[in-house]
C-alpha cells in the first residue's frame, strides 16, 4: 500500500488540466501511441466539441522512481462551476491534488472554491503553473498569487506546460514524494466507497470504487450498506485505458466492480460496499447530498415516449448523480418530469445527452429555482414550479434563495460588472484588489436572477475574462408574483413564471411580443395576454388568416358587403370557441433566450 498514490487534478475551466493529464499518461506509458488522441480522458463527443470536461474519469498509471515501482491513480475533474459536485466526489476519493493554474490568466474564482474544499478534506496540495510556453504567460505575477493563496514557498510551485511536456517529470516526482500513501487496514472488514457509476447495456451497472479498508476478491458476496441489497462480485479490476480485470483489490486501490445490477435505483453514489459475511459497522462519510439549484420540467414531445424518457433519465442519473427528478404533469404538455440541475450549463448538457445518447426528443420548460411559501395558516410549502404556488390571497410571504457570488475580473470592467449585479437585485458586500489590475468582488444576490442570462452577460462584458463562482447562503423574503400567459383566454401553465414585482410588466410585454412572432396564424384572431392574477398587464393579437369575401361585390349597395362580412365574422367567432392553439417548441425555448 505504501507505493500507491491517489490524486486528482483541480483547476478552473480552460486552464489545461485535460492536456496535462494527457502528458502524464504518455510519460508513464499508460496510453500507447496507437490509442492516443488529444484529451484522452474526455470520451464523450460533447466534451470534445465544447472543450470542457463534464465527467470525472479515473485511470491508473505505473511509475518508477529510483528503482521503486509506484501505482498512481489519477481522477480527472471538471472545471465548470455547474459540475462542482463531480469535483467533491473526486476529492473524497483522494489523498492529494494537483492545483493547476494558468500562467496567462492567474487565479480564478472556481480555483479558489475548489481549493477550500480540498483543504477541508486534508488533501496535500501541489501547485502547478501551466502554459509556461505561452507568449502571454506572467509567471512572476501568478507565482505571487499562488503563494498568497496557499501560503507555500515559491520553489514549491512547479512550472509546467501541458503542450510541450515541460515539468511533467517534476510533477510525477512531486506526487510520489509529497502526497501521502493511503491509510487503511487490509485485515479490517471491507469498506469501499462508490464514487461513480456507469450503465453498460451488456454488463449492467459498473460501479467505480475506492477501497478504504479490507480487500475484495472476485466472486465475493457483497452488499451495499445503505440499500442493503446483496450481490456477487462477478468481475473486479483496475481502470487503465480499458478495464483491466484483477483477482483481488486491497485497501488503497481504486477500481471497478461489476455485479450484474440491472436496476439503476439500487446503486447510490456515495454508498459503501461491504462483505455480506463480515460487514463493516459504519458507512464511509465523504460527500454531501447534492442540492439542485435550478428546476425545469422535461417533457417528451410525443406522449407515448413517457416510459422511455423515465428509463433514459434513470440511466443518466447513474452517470451524473447530481441530476434529480420527480414525475409531474402539465395541462399543456401532458406527463413529464420535474428535474433539478446544478445550473444552466448542466441543464443544457443533460438535454443534449438525452438527445444524443438516448435519442429522446424533449421539451424543456422555463427554468426556475425553489421557493419557500408561508401560508396564512402557518404552513411552509416548498415550491419548485409556478403552478404549485397557492392562490395569492392564501399567501403570507414568499422566501427565495440567496447566494454569495464571487467575481474575479480585471479592474477595467469593475463598473460594468457592478451595474450588471445591481440590475439583478444584488448588493456589493466587498471588493478586494488581489493585484493592481485584478479585483475580487463579493455580491449577495437572489439565485433566481442568475438563472437566466447572467453568466453569458458577465462573459460578454468582460470579454471572457471574468470568472464567477457561487454558493447558496439561505433564504430571504421576496416580493414575488406569478406571471401567467393566456392564449385565447386559456392559461398555458408551461409558460408561467414566478418573477419579482419590479420586472413583471417588462417581462410580460416582452413575452407577448416574442410569442406573437412564433405562434403561427390561425383562421381566427388569437389574443396573447400576460396576467398577474385577474389583472391583464400586456396583450398582443395575432390577426386571423382571412379570405377576401367581398371580392365578388363590384360597386352596388354597401349593405351587401356588410352582410358578407357579418357572415364571415360569425364563422370566425364559432371557430374561435372550438379552436385550440398549438404552441410550437421554439416558443418554450425562446423564453429562455429573451434578450
Amino acid at each position: 500500500m505504501k507505493n500507491i498514490r491517489n490524486f486528482c487534478i483541480i483547476a478552473h475551466i480552460d486552464h489545461g488540466k485535460s492536456t496535462l493529464a494527457d502528458r502524464l499518461l504518455q510519460k508513464t506509458g499508460t496510453v500507447s501511441d496507437r490509442d492516443y488522441q488529444d484529451q484522452v480522458l474526455d470520451d464523450m463527443d460533447l466534451e470534445r466539441e465544447r472543450g470542457i470536461t463534464i465527467k470525472s474519469h479515473a485511470i491508473q498509471m505505473n511509475y518508477e522512481l529510483n528503482g521503486e515501482k509506484y501505482i498512481l491513480n489519477l481522477i480527472d475533474t471538471p472545471g465548470h462551476v455547474d459540475f462542482s459536485y463531480e469535483v467533491s466526489r473526486s476529492i473524497a476519493a483522494c489523498e492529494g491534488a494537483l492545483l493547476v493554474v494558468d500562467a496567462t490568466q492567474g487565479i480564478q474564482a472556481q480555483t479558489i472554491s475548489v481549493l477550500y474544499q480540498a483543504i477541508d478534506n486534508n488533501l496535500e496540495i501541489i501547485p502547478v503553473m501551466n502554459k509556461m510556453d505561452s507568449d502571454s504567460a506572467m509567471p512572476d505575477e501568478v507565482q505571487d498569487q499562488i503563494v498568497d493563496l496557499i501560503g507555500c514557498e515559491p520553489e514549491d510551485i512547479i512550472r509546467a506546460s501541458g503542450k510541450t511536456g515541460e515539468g511533467v517529470d517534476e510533477i510525477l516526482e512531486a506526487i510520489v514524494k509529497r502526497i501521502s500513501h493511503p491509510k487503511g487496514d487490509e485485515e479490517a472488514p471491507l469498506q469501499a466507497l462508490v464514487f461513480d457509476s456507469v450503465f453498460n447495456s451488456f454488463r449492467g451497472i459498473i460501479s467505480y470504487i475506492r477501497i478504504v479498508n479490507g480487500q475484495i476478491r472476485k466472486g465475493d458476496k457483497v452488499k451495499f450498506f445503505n440499500t442493503g441489497k446483496e450481490y456477487e462480485a462477478d468481475e473486479i479490476g483496475v481502470l487503465k485505458i480499458k478495464q483491466d480485470p484483477r483477482p483481488v483489490l486491497k485497501a488503497g486501490d481504486v477500481g471497478y466492480i461489476i455485479s450484474g445490477i440491472k436496476v439503476s435505483k439500487e446503486v447510490k453514489v456515495g454508498d459503501t460496499i461491504t462483505h455480506v459475511e463480515n460487514p463493516c459497522l459504519t458507512g464511509i462519510s465523504g460527500f454531501e447530498d447534492v442540492k439542485p439549484m435550478v428546476y425545469a420540467g422535461i417533457y417528451p414531445v410525443d406522449a407515448d415516449d413517457y416510459e422511455d424518457l423515465r428509463a433514459s433519465i434513470e440511466k443518466l442519473q447513474l452517470n451524473d448523480a447530481s441530476l434529480t427528478f420527480i414525475p409531474e404533469s402539465s395541462m399543456a404538455l401532458g406527463f413529464g418530469f420535474r428535474c433539478g440541475f446544478l445550473g444552466l450549463l448542466h441543464m443544457e448538457i443533460i438535454q443534449e445527452r438525452l438527445d444524443r445518447e438516448f435519442d429522446m426528443d424533449v421539451i424543456t420548460t422555463v427554468p426556475n429555482v425553489s421557493f419557500n411559501v408561508y401560508t396564512k395558516k402557518g404552513e411552509k410549502i416548498e415550491v419548485h414550479n409556478p403552478s404549485g404556488l397557492p392562490e395569492p390571497n392564501l399567501i403570507e410571504r414568499i422566501e427565495e434563495p440567496y447566494i454569495k457570488a464571487q467575481v474575479i475580473t480585471k479592474s477595467d470592467w469593475v463598473g460594468q460588472i457592478i451595474k450588471l449585479c445591481l440590475d439583478k437585485r444584488g448588493t456589493l458586500l466587498n471588493q478586494v484588489y488581489l493585484t493592481s489590475s485584478r479585483v475580487e468582488m463579493t455580491f449577495d444576490m437572489p439565485l433566481s436572477e442568475i438563472v437566466f442570462d447572467f453568466y453569458d452577460r458577465l462573459k460578454s462584458i468582460s470579454k471572457g475574462y471574468a470568472s464567477f463562482d457561487y454558493h447558496q447562503t439561505g433564504f430571504k423574503d421576496a416580493k414575488l408574483i406569478r406571471l401567467e400567459i393566456l392564449l385565447n383566454g386559456e392559461k398555458v401553465d408551461a409558460l408561467s413564471t414566478l418573477i419579482h414585482v419590479d420586472h413583471a410588466y417588462d417581462f410580460g410585454s416582452r413575452m407577448c411580443k416574442k410569442l406573437k412572432e412564433l405562434i403561427p396564424r390561425q383562421q381566427y384572431d388569437v389574443a396573447i395576454q400576460a396576467a398577474i392574477g385577474a389583472k391583464i398587464i400586456a396583450r398582443e393579437t395575432i390577426k386571423a388568416v382571412r379570405k377576401d369575401v367581398t371580392a365578388k361585390c363590384y360597386g352596388g349597395d354597401i349593405t351587401r358587403k356588410r352582410k358578407l362580412l357579418e357572415k364571415q365574422k360569425k364563422g370566425k367567432k364559432r371557430m374561435r370557441q372550438v379552436g385550440n392553439v398549438e404552441v410550437p417548441q421554439q416558443a418554450f425555448l425562446a423564453v429562455l433566450k429573451l434578450d
